[in-house]
């Protein structure tokens, strides 16, 4: 569908799964083609595709290729192989609770359609994948509309910093946090997008940077450690940025920096927003101490775009995420509008 977005974070053919290759970007622009399951699980884990709802779409879409690609007769072997291939997928990356979401969805999907032939149970999953995709789109939209709302009695134009990339490239489309700036653009509220570079993989600097770039919204990047000075300048007015995982207090997971981030909103009295769709939020955890987090490869951390700057020998430490308390949070942007404080009670009212 059209996600009035210049950016195509990925391209269904009815059989395989194109991913544009974020770690070549902004240079490059290339698409992956995963033909099987096996390489959506390792797109998602090489972070050829990142961000939570988008890793969602993406697993959806490879548990469809698993049972595309199943040729035997049995459905006792069907199911075998199918729930195989969802435990595949579900071992990429354990942080984004979307990836859980959406092999639930297609679990569900091949439950209920059990007493169906092969030929059916394929095409209804391949159904629910592109139900996923779709939904996505309309659900990011939303989340930019409940965006105008969470800005409503701010001055017409105002900065707002953002960590990571949360927009059509972490996304089906359009984006969460870039969602919100996206729907402030339009309606003229927006100076500047201050862009945390998002160290260690500069997902900031190469790819949010990129996105605003590309829909000709005003911004510039910083490094990281530059964003107490541009608040004690006056130059941010607002946080917002994305979540991989929130649990049901309303702590809430997402690149690491955004704790610090939070904290030095926190002290500077600066709103700090999180954009995420429903299926973010985790309700079987009741505090952000419970989220996994991954620890990715130190080489990471040694090297900036295939340039080393740390010698192997050097220990280094490589956490992919942190969490940032519900009480550094002004509100919860979603679908279904903004979640204020009590966030226990208000996001149970709504689950």
């Amino acid at each position: 569908m059209d996600n009035n977005s210049k950016v195509q974070t990925l391209m269904w053919d009815g059989r395989n799964l194109h991913l544009i290759d974020q770690r070549k970007l902004p240079f490059i622009k290339e698409y992956d083609v995963c033909d099987t399951f096996e390489k959506v699980g390792m797109a998602i884990k090489d972070m050829v595709v990142r961000g939570a709802p988008a890793i969602g779409v993406s697993a959806a879409y490879g548990a469809a290729i698993a049972a595309i690609q199943y040729e035997g007769s049995s459905k006792e072997d069907f199911k075998k192989y199918f729930d195989n291939a969802l435990a595949c997928l579900a071992a990429s990356r354990p942080t984004a609770v979307n990836l859980f979401w959406a092999l639930k969805k297609m679990k569900d999907v091949f439950t209920s359609n059990e007493d169906k032939d092969i030929a059916s149970i394929k095409k209804a999953l391949v159904a629910q994948a592109e139900k996923i995709e779709y939904e996505d789109v309309l659900i990011n939209k939303k989340i930019g509309e409940s965006g105008i709302e969470a800005f409503k009695d701010f001055k017409s134009s105002i900065g707002i910093l953002t960590h990571c990339n949360a927009g059509a490239l972490a996304t089906a489309g359009y984006g969460t946090a870039l969602g919100v700036i996206r729907s402030l653009a339009s309606a003229g509220k927006i100076k500047n997008v201050v862009v945390d570079e998002t160290r260690p993989y500069l997902q900031g600097a190469r790819l949010t940077a990129w996105e605003l770039k590309q829909e000709n919204i005003p911004f510039f990047i910083i490094t990281d450690n530059m964003a107490a000075f541009m608040m004690s300048k006056g130059e941010v007015d607002a946080v917002v940025v994305g979540a991989d995982r929130i649990a049901s207090n309303g702590d809430s997971a997402n690149k690491i920096g955004t704790l610090g981030v939070s904290i030095l909103a926190s002290y500077y009295s600066i709103p700090f927003f999180i954009a995420a769709p429903l299926s973010t939020i985790d309700i079987s955890i009741k505090t952000g101490s419970r989220i996994p987090i991954e620890e990715r490869d130190g080489k990471e951390v040694r090297e900036v775009l295939g340039k080393k700057i740390i010698s192997d020998e050097m220990p280094v430490r490589n956490p992919s995420f942190d969490v940032t308390p519900a009480s550094n949070i002004t509100g919860i942007i979603t679908e279904k509008g903004v979640i204020y404080p009590p966030f226990t009670e208000n996001i149970g009212k709504l689950f």
